[in-house]
């Protein structure tokens, strides 16, 4: 797999702000980029796949290391 060019910590942050830092982020990178992203929220793992399926984005991976999910999305080819 190609590592992540760009990483978030989001491990701290409430609902919605995961989701607007990751779609502030993708909006900057071109299409294919991926993002490697860790929260902390436990809606993240509602939110951030639904923010992929409506913003076009693929979310690649999704995993638990104790308290903190860490999800890798691609970028679509649409802003999003």
């Amino acid at each position: 797999m190609t590592e992540p060019l760009t990483e978030l910590d989001l491990k701290g942050l409430k609902c919605p702000l995961p989701v607007l830092k990751a779609r502030k982020a993708l909006a900057r990178l071109p299409a294919g980029t991926r993002v490697r992203i860790e929260a902390t929220d436990p809606m993240s793992v509602i939110d951030i796949p639904h923010f992929c399926n409506e913003a076009g984005h693929r979310l690649v991976s999704r995993e638990q290391a104790g308290e903190t999910h860490v999800f890798v999305l691609e970028r679509g080819g649409e802003p999003g």
